[in-house]
């Protein structure tokens, strides 16, 4: 038998294992499911690709770039959250 080791965030290796033991497992087992799945698959056993991101996201996140449509700045939280509750 191999022995498998792989540097991970301690906060990521943290959160899988807590997610795997909700399921019932520990971390080796879930990778081990992961590794059976990907051999069955022939390939990564689920899509990789880039989550979808929503116009109006795109569009905020290429005003902030520009630095146009920007409101602020804001003397204090309550005019700032005065202005976002606006519309």
């Amino acid at each position: 038998m191999a022995t498998l080791q792989i540097r991970v965030d301690d906060v990521l290796k943290k959160q899988a294992d807590a997610l795997f033991s909700s399921l019932g497992l520990d971390t080796s087992t879930a990778i081990r499911i992961f590794l059976n799945a990907a051999i069955e698959n022939e390939g990564i056993p689920f899509s990789v690709q880039h989550k979808a991101i929503s116009y109006s996201l795109q569009e905020a996140i290429y005003d902030s770039r520009l630095r146009r449509n920007l409101n602020g700045p804001f003397d204090n939280a309550e005019e700032a959250v005065s202005s976002m509750l606006e519309d």
